[in-house]
């Protein structure tokens, strides 16, 4: 007798069909074109191999190129066949790990006494191409945890064997193509002749597990397309990434420098770089102001106990600066990981009423993170850095409203900046791993409950994905895609049952009971270095009109008219606007190039006949001249071009 079982598509929409069915039979009975593009599958959240039997209800979704998480699938499919190629030239190779990354994937091994370099990308891409064109199936089968140790001790594979070591019967399985093996959770590629196209794009050092006690291994990176053009228009892409580097643009800019002498990964903001991110704190904080925040400032370093009560110290200790140890015997600060523990001492300090709620407290709080010294890279990732961070403590019955109206003011920053793609990301917990978060289940279930439906409502397009919530609650996260096309991930908002629990937080309802608050975190930005950098490579280093540091650049053709110039300054600043001076003695062509290349949006010129006349002559980066105008009139078509721009966001 047959057992039919349920299968719920992305659209709501529920198929019956025979237990057993797997991805690529339901593609097939969708349509021809659907499973023509299909390449990996979701079932009930996890991603699977097309060919998987699902033998009871799931939710099932099909995954295409497009899809991010088939991207994962096809890169993850790529390192195998990446650590094949690697098995070929290097006999002795042993494998550790290699994961799908945001573009591309990689594969950490240790070569022994082997070098690998440029000069060898060529014959691996062209052995990896070989290998792929076979079309071998990946295939995944269960093995035994004492199977699985026989197997890596025979290859003397000590990585392999520790990462065994972890592991029970039952969660080990290995995935087969041609003559390869590889120790792996699975989620793979029908068969390696997908892939038509691969790129070796760097070698470099790492530590196993990312320990620098531990030994270095080499890791190659890579990235692989279905069609050929796709990777011609990737390295396109990256060559125009390469104009518009946040490193690049912020030394030309003058904007941040990093010195050896204060350390890796701490940066240091020039004059214009700190009145550019001044700006932008303004324009964060007259928002904040007008949703009901209430500033507030602490230190930047806290009590050990601090982060043990909350959680912080357990999760993220290691990835912490070590402790700071006071001359009092046992005592020891931590440079500050994050700022909620603190926020939490805050509301503490004083009885609260239900009528008091919502508390919505805003600082701009620098914290501080030892990111390994490989993994630094310019602002986004760095050891020092300033979150526009704000905890609000809430009602339960408050917490989908406030959610919203973060929400909005998230938007509100996308549209005030120009970003127009995003999406917003449901971070759930990995159903299968539920031991990694703290705090009851019902409270879980509650917060994702308000998160989904908050989304719904704003009409957000959004995305689920299973295992990136925090540890202590579900959030909602911002992935901006820039103006090449790349995605970042920037604003989030987390709800938060346990950190009150922790505090051991209350307000008085209106029952005279005592009651915990929920909290929400939030950051529109993240942090103001990485937002820095986005929007330095999302514009090109050409900021809007009215955040630029400096909006206008006059130029004197001679020094005789460096009075007058000065004097337009003058006028300029009286209208408010940040207008610099060149009075260098150089020729008018090479202070316009120069303009240029800081990017300044206009440039005024002054010489004998706009001296006499009382005129600038006006040009707009990018654009050229604009003609000849008043110094009044000017000012007003500046002033004009920012309020219009700050009426269409506001």
């Amino acid at each position: 007798m047959s057992t039919k079982i349920n299968i719920t598509l992305p659209d709501g929409s529920v198929r019956q069909y025979e237990a057993g069915i797997n991805s690529f039979e339901i593609a097939r009975s969708i349509s021809e074109g659907l499973a023509r593009k299909v390449i990996s599958t979701k079932v009930n959240g996890r991603i699977r191999e097309l060919v998987t039997p699902i033998q009871e209800d799931a939710e099932v979704q099909l995954l295409n190129w497009d899809d991010k998480e088939g991207k994962k699938t096809f890169w993850h499919s790529s390192a195998h066949v990446l650590a094949q190629t690697l098995e070929f030239f290097y006999p002795n190779v042993k494998l550790t790990i290699g994961p799908a990354i945001d573009q591309g994937f990689y594969y950490d091994v240790d070569l022994g006494e082997e070098v690998l370099s440029e000069k060898d990308f060529p014959k691996l891409e062209q052995k990896f191409l070989e290998l792929a064109r076979e079309k071998f199936e990946f295939q995944i089968r269960e093995v035994s945890k004492s199977d699985a140790l026989a197997y890596y001790e025979k290859e003397h594979n000590e990585f392999k064997l520790e990462l065994i070591s972890n592991l029970e019967d039952g969660d080990i399985t290995f995935c087969d193509h041609s003559n390869f093996t590889d120790l792996c959770r699975g989620g793979h590629l029908p068969n390696t002749g997908l892939i038509k196209a691969v790129k070796i794009m760097n070698v470099a050092g790492a530590y196993w597990r990312g320990d620098e006690k531990k030994p270095q291994l080499t890791r190659v990176y890579g990235i692989s397309f279905p069609k050929q053009s796709m990777l011609k228009d990737y390295l396109h892409m990256l060559e125009e990434a390469k104009k518009r580097d946040h490193r690049k643009l912020g030394k030309e800019l003058e904007l941040f420098t990093f010195s050896d002498k204060v350390g890796q990964g701490l940066p240091l903001w020039l004059p214009k770089g700190a009145a550019l991110r001044e700006r932008l704190e303004n324009f964060m904080r007259a928002a904040q102001k007008k949703a009901g925040y209430e500033p507030v400032v602490t230190p930047h370093i806290g009590h050990k106990n601090l982060y043990v009560t909350s959680g912080h110290y357990e999760k993220y200790g290691e990835d912490s600066f070590k402790p700071i140890e006071t001359p009092h015997e046992g005592e020891e600060f931590f440079l500050k990981p994050m700022n909620c523990p603190h926020h939490c001492e805050i509301y503490k300090a004083s009885p609260k009423s239900y009528r008091d709620l919502p508390v919505r407290l805003a600082e701009f709080g620098t914290v501080y993170r030892y990111e390994q010294s490989g993994e630094l890279h310019g602002l986004t990732r760095v050891r020092g850095f300033t979150q526009d961070d704000a905890h609000i403590f809430c009602r339960v019955d408050q917490v989908k409203d406030e959610f919203k109206k973060v929400i909005d003011l998230v938007l509100y920053v996308f549209k005030a900046l120009d970003f127009k793609n995003f999406t917003a990301q449901i971070s759930l917990r990995d159903p299968d791993n539920l031991g990694k978060y703290i705090g009851d289940t019902a409270n879980w279930e509650k917060a994702e409950r308000d998160i989904i439906e908050a989304t719904e409502e704003r009409g957000l397009k959004t995305e689920t994905v299973y295992g990136e919530a925090a540890f202590y609650g579900p959030k909602l996260d911002f992935m901006v895609e820039d103006a090449l096309g790349r995605e970042w991930q920037l604003g989030t908002i987390q709800v938060d049952y346990n950190l009150p629990e922790r505090f051991e937080l209350e307000y008085t309802g209106s029952d005279d009971n005592k009651h915990r608050p929920v909290m929400i975190h939030r950051a529109p930005f993240g942090s103001l270095e990485r937002f820095v950098a986005l929007l330095i490579e999302h514009c090109e280093g050409k900021f809007p009109l009215w955040l630029t540091p400096e909006q206008v650049t006059i130029l004197s053709i001679s020094e005789k008219y460096n009075e007058t110039v000065r004097n337009v300054a003058h006028v300029l600043n009286n209208y408010d606007i940040r207008a610099l001076v060149d009075e260098r003695a150089e020729k008018i062509g090479r202070k316009i190039r120069d303009a240029e290349i800081q990017k300044i949006p206009y440039m005024l010129i002054v010489g004998e006949k706009e001296m006499n006349e009382g005129t600038v002559s006006v040009r707009r980066q990018g654009e050229g001249d604009l003609g000849t105008m008043e110094i009044e009139a000017f000012a007003k078509l500046v002033n004009e071009e920012i309020e219009a721009k700050l009426q269409e966001f506001n």
